[in-house]
């Protein structure tokens, strides 16, 4: 276990490991939390932000987010449409890479000049030419949340959010003293099951803690079926543990970039606009 932050480069070899310890693919999600657990990286690590002002991602994903496109440029990664990578045949007859090989393929495609590329092995990933970037309006959204919001503001939204998905008899309690717990409404399943749930929403840039989740657990024990927390920051490793834990009351998570997707989905703030793209069909005209 080491309490320095991973260069992107030194990711990819584990990033692989963790694939195909899941079969050969996997979300985003799922290869973060398995490079975390395969890799022994520390919760004082895991949990650094990248850029808190403009998204809710953490240095470590960010960092296997360069790891991902640059093994998907050599050949050995792929993803869907839906986000989930893959194991490419090239990958699964190499299984590791030579790193350096990596790099000085895939940048040797945008470094210009004569300039010896072996030199240019980064420490860091500032120095690269392209990143994968939050898109722009999620990061206006997220500035949005966490700087004009109010608190009440936010709960009413996560009251309105629960409502345009189906929620019935949504309530914001907010009462200080209850651990946490900011409001309860109704989950109903096909129109035939029903579940009581408590939530608690929080504007974070950084991530929860297990002890939040916890106390939030305590709170809601005897009272509700389930618990969702909602955050525009993230979990850390031990607050997912912890959220899933065995023998406990399941506790949902909506971190801020699936808060974002969501409301995006909804249409709750976020418009999709579709622009009209009219073409001329020769073949139409020539059979008149």
């Amino acid at each position: 276990m080491s309490s320095k932050m991973p260069t992107f480069d030194k990711l990819m070899n584990p990033m692989l490991d963790a694939l195909f310890s899941m079969g050969g693919s996997a979300s985003v999600d799922e290869i973060y939390e398995k490079v975390l657990e395969l890799e022994k990286i520390p919760e004082s690590v895991s949990s650094v932000p990248h850029d808190p002002e403009k998204s809710n991602q953490t240095e470590v994903g960010y960092r296997l987010a360069w790891a991902r496109s640059y093994l998907k440029k050599y050949g050995v990664l792929e993803n869907s449409t839906r986000g989930v990578w893959t194991v490419t045949p090239k990958g699964k007859r190499m299984h590791h890479v030579d790193t350096k090989e990596v790099l000085r393929e895939i940048r040797g495609g945008f470094v210009p000049g004569p300039k010896s590329l072996e030199s240019e092995v980064p420490q860091t990933i500032e120095t690269e030419c392209e990143s994968p970037i939050i898109p722009s309006w999620q990061q206006e959204l997220h500035q949005l949340l966490i700087k004009e919001l109010s608190p009440d503001a936010f709960e009413r939204l996560a009251q309105r959010l629960l409502r345009e998905s189906g929620f019935i008899q949504v309530e914001v309690t907010g009462r200080t003293g209850d651990g946490g717990i900011d409001g309860k409404g109704i989950a109903r399943i096909h129109g035939f099951m029903s579940f009581h749930v408590f939530f608690q929403c929080k504007r974070y840039k950084g991530s929860v803690s297990a002890s939040e989740m916890r106390d939030f657990r305590g709170a809601m024990v005897g009272r509700a079926d389930k618990g969702l927390f909602i955050t525009t920051g993230t979990f850390s490793p031990a607050a997912t543990r912890e959220a899933t834990r065995d023998g406990a009351p399941p506790i949902d998570m909506v971190d801020g970039e699936e808060l974002a997707r969501k409301l995006k989905e909804l249409g709750l703030g976020v418009k999709t606009e579709m622009i009209e793209q009219v073409s001329v069909d020769p073949a139409w005209f020539q059979g008149l």
